[in-house]
């Protein structure tokens, strides 16, 4: 079996890693009863993973990609990975005002990956 292409793993391993930290920094919030410090724990427990898929996706990444490119497609991949789970698992709302500012992040990585003058 072929080697997948160097962007589609990198970005396919930031994506699983976004899941890990998405939940990481935000799944203890629907267990508001729960103490403080075994959400802490079970937060660092989950964002080990996520170092696990993180670390090495900047590291095959960055054969492909600037280093500031890798970190807009972290924070782009952020911010979506966030919306669906916000929406999802939070059954919070995305607003026009949260579209609108994801648009404007989303305008920064068009500049980033604009070739350079």
């Amino acid at each position: 079996m072929p080697a997948l292409p160097i962007p589609v793993a990198a970005i396919g391993l930031l994506v699983l890693s976004n899941v890990f930290m998405t939940f990481a920094w935000y799944g203890h919030l629907r267990f508001k009863g729960t103490a403080l410090w075994v959400v802490i724990l079970v937060s660092w427990g989950i964002a080990f993973f996520e170092y696990c898929l993180q670390v090495p996706a900047n590291r095959i990444g960055h054969a492909a990609f600037s280093a500031a490119q890798l970190k807009t497609i972290q924070e782009v991949l952020t911010l979506s990975v966030f919306a669906v789970f916000s929406v999802t698992y939070l059954k919070e709302p995305l607003t026009w005002n949260h579209a609108l500012g994801f648009a404007f992040i989303a305008l920064g990585a068009f500049f980033i990956f604009r070739p350079g003058a």
